[in-house]
């Protein structure tokens, strides 16, 4: 399943409790933050986000990938990439996966400014996260990049 180039995207920051949730908008310019989803169970997060890609209009999804600073990958880079195939299977939707190194800090940091408490800067965080990657995403291919330094999930 090729990578679709137009049409709406989903960014997600994978965690094992919270899963942070951006969408772009139907020409790719703009990256939005969406929701953070609490995962459930199995059934209940298969429910959830095929009615996501159903109500959003998804052609696919960029799944954070947590790798150290040095670029090697970690437990939490397995993990999501195996969410990120279990999202492909689920949603039949094509998944890439994309460097997301600091996006948690630079989610903080816009929140901090935001002039947010900490237990609602802690509820933004995730999704805030996956606004920043899916943006950094839009930017690495709208300067030609395409595929380059990033893996599909077919």
């Amino acid at each position: 399943m090729d990578f679709p180039v137009s049409g709406r995207l989903a960014g997600i920051d994978y965690g094992t409790v919270r899963v942070g949730i951006a969408v772009t908008d139907t020409e790719r310019i703009v990256a939005s933050p969406l929701q953070v989803y609490r995962r459930v169970n199995s059934v209940a997060d298969q429910r959830f986000f095929r009615a996501l890609a159903e109500d959003e209009a998804l052609v696919g999804w960029v799944v954070g990938l947590p790798v150290h600073t040095s670029g090697d990958e970690s437990q939490k880079s397995r993990e999501a990439r195996h969410y990120g195939q279990w999202l492909a299977e689920v949603t039949e939707l094509p998944v890439r996966f994309f460097d997301e190194r600091y996006t948690s800090q630079g989610a903080d940091q816009l929140l901090l400014e935001g002039a947010l408490t900490g237990r609602r800067r802690k509820l933004k965080r995730d999704m805030v996260a996956a606004q920043i990657m899916l943006s950094a995403y839009l930017e690495f291919v709208s300067m030609g990049k395409h595929g380059e330094g990033t893996e599909s999930w077919e």
